[in-house]
């Protein structure tokens, strides 16, 4: 990695957190001047925008955050236990960036505000729903989830449970809404096996 790359890097790494606990609105350049010594000149030789580096800054803690919950999770025991480990991982595994989950804030922030970044949220969503159906759609064809079955309503549900008993527990500085979530998931899963 070329000098220029490895700085580019590290103030995307450096401004993740920041936009994360503030949002786009509640963070200026100058915060990320503060956080990554650099000068204004030295930002914006890298990033031509603050949206640019927003994008950026929110596709690496995407990207950290998804690795961090879906990296080696077994597939071998089946299509339901897949989901389940997914599950209990998301309500076990406390997010690396400070501020919560990137795709919840992002999305919310950007929700009325920023089009780049609002868009940049509904690709992560629609990228995670493709990827839970999936797994349904598997357990589908191995006969291990009735033919019945709706993926995508099924994935809707997983991550409407998940994000938004992740917010609750944020708020009330608990896991309380999050095991609730889970159990609750259990629950529909089980409805699911044949």
């Amino acid at each position: 990695m070329h000098k220029g790359e490895s700085t580019r890097q590290r103030i995307i790494e450096q401004a993740a957190p920041i936009f994360n606990q503030h949002g786009y609105a509640g963070c200026s350049m100058h915060d990320v001047m503060e956080a990554t010594g650099l000068e204004k000149g030295g930002l914006y030789r890298h990033f031509s925008t603050k949206e640019e580096l927003a994008a950026e800054a929110f596709r690496y803690s995407l990207s950290k955050s998804m690795k961090l919950r879906t990296d080696n999770l077994d597939r071998s025991h089946g299509a339901l236990q897949t989901l389940r480990a997914f599950i209990e991982r998301f309500v076990e595994t406390t997010t690396f960036l400070r501020g919560g989950c990137p795709l919840l804030n992002t999305a919310v922030d950007a929700d009325d505000g920023n089009p780049v970044l609002r868009e940049l949220a509904r690709e992560a969503f629609r990228d995670w729903r493709e990827r839970l159906a999936r797994i349904v759609k598997e357990g589908m064809r191995s006969g291990e989830i009735r033919e019945s079955a709706n993926p995508r309503l099924i994935a809707n549900t997983i991550i409407a449970a998940l994000e938004g008993a992740l917010m609750m527990s944020r708020l009330e500085g608990n896991k309380t809404a999050l095991k609730d979530a889970q159990a609750a998931l259990d629950g529909v899963l089980n409805c699911l096996a044949r």
